[in-house]
């Protein structure tokens, strides 16, 4: 969420970096300014009531020390009245602070200086590749084949158990996935990060703290009853495990890591670009989050994305790199890389990870803090990133690896899947 002090400070800086994402409604700042100014001003006649409440309770006990009862009586019902108007003023304010949460939430986060212009993902700016895209035989076949052929995963019983989109995976499949799943968390760790296990529904206020909501509540599974989400990653309870918390300097930056399985209503139409793997309702993913001082957040964005550009590297596959255009960055976002790994049977590109700088969009919902070397309470940035997301990920290691005999698994796996190929 943006700081309303700030959007009153530039309102024309965040009009113009509203304009470089797209959004629409930029006429909604200054409705949200005026919305603050009453705020303001009911506040501040609010403030004035209570004083003068004070000084009258104050009048009333110098009467009643004189023994003058009837002027105390008098001042009694003033404060009546005053009592009636302040009850008025706070139903005013009442009104006015929903009314300011309703629009001020509205507002999406202002990208960096650095994102490119443009509406969609067409509009992406590539940064750099890396790794071999493989030359594969004529007969090679997609991974949603050779998932039956060799046995890995079978979304029939999936979809009898819990519907379209829930992959059942069995023998080697499950084994690739732990294997997958443990070295990632191996690679972060080793890398300084601190690994958590959280839970995998969250409330209502930690879904609203890294900006799930109110954005992204179709996306999402909601157990009305419980008033509980499923989340649709890691990154929503572990950021949120510092929530309404002034951090030490000594223990910042805060790095964290956590394995969890996702979950998202959204699985998308029919065709090759959902077949398989490629969009599923379910999934396996390993995060990386950080919380540090905002003068140092966009060298350590880099630094996360060379972590996970290393990761790829390790996995021995065909990468590419993208800064988002503003069209194309998520709602809470301030500079976005994704990286797409090629799927030589598909002969496309697959997003595998996200790495991205919050600046103090989230931290200011959840109010993570530290202090400044005066003694001021300042917000934290957050950052986080797909360390990495596992569908796509085998998707195309199973793909670009198909030989004849089997399928060949990247050097860095051997140890932790206990062979070389599948």
């Amino acid at each position: 969420m943006l700081q309303v002090n700030f959007i009153r400070q530039n309102p024309d800086f965040v009009k113009e970096r509203l304009a470089a994402r797209n959004y629409a409604n930029i006429e909604i700042v200054d409705t949200i300014l005026a919305i603050d100014d009453q705020l303001r001003k009911v506040k501040t006649a609010s403030e004035g009531i209570q004083a003068t409440m004070n000084g009258i309770a104050k009048e009333i006990g110098i009467l009643m020390s004189k023994g003058e009862k009837d002027a105390a009586e008098s001042k009694k019902q003033e404060v009546v009245q005053l009592k009636n108007d302040m009850a008025e003023q706070a139903a005013l304010l009442d009104q006015l602070e929903a009314d300011f949460n309703k629009h001020i939430l509205l507002l999406p986060n202002l990208p960096h200086s650095s994102v490119p212009k443009g509406k969609s993902a067409e509009d992406n700016q590539v940064i750099r590749e890396g790794g071999k895209i493989p030359s594969l035989s004529s007969n090679a076949q997609p991974h949603w084949d050779l998932i039956k052929q060799y046995n890995l995963i079978d979304f029939e019983v999936g979809a009898k158990l819990a519907g379209s989109g829930f992959p059942l995976y069995k023998g080697k499949g499950a084994k690739l996935q732990r294997s997958l799943i443990q070295f990632f968390l191996d690679y972060n760790t080793d890398a300084g990060y601190t690994e958590y296990m959280p839970p995998l529904m969250v409330n209502e206020a930690t879904a609203y703290g890294t900006g799930q909501l109110p954005d992204k509540e179709g996306q999402m599974y909601h157990i009305a009853a419980d008033g509980l989400y499923l989340i649709p990653t890691a990154e929503v309870p572990v950021t949120n495990i510092f929530s309404n918390e002034i951090i030490k300097e000594s223990d910042i930056p805060v790095k964290m890591t956590a394995y969890t399985p996702c979950f998202r209503r959204e699985a998308g139409s029919f065709g090759s670009d959902v077949r398989g793997l490629n969009r599923v309702h379910q999934f396996d993913k390993v995060e990386i989050i950080q919380l540090v001082h905002p003068q140092h957040s966009y060298q350590i964005l880099e630094e996360m994305v060379l972590h996970v550009e290393k990761l790829l590297n390790l996995l021995e596959l065909p990468y590419r790199i993208l800064r988002l255009c503003g069209g194309d960055m998520g709602f809470t976002s301030a500079l976005t890389y994704d990286f797409e790994v090629y799927s030589a049977a598909q002969q496309k590109w697959l997003e595998v990870s996200s790495v991205s700088n919050f600046e103090t969009f989230q931290t200011n919902r959840m109010k993570i803090r530290h202090k400044d070397d005066s003694g001021k309470t300042q917000l934290l940035h957050s950052l986080n990133g797909s360390s990495l997301a596992l569908p796509r990920i085998v998707a195309a290691l199973l793909e670009n690896n198909q030989t004849a005999s089997g399928i060949n698994l990247p050097q860095i796996l051997h140890r932790y899947f206990g062979a070389v190929s599948i």
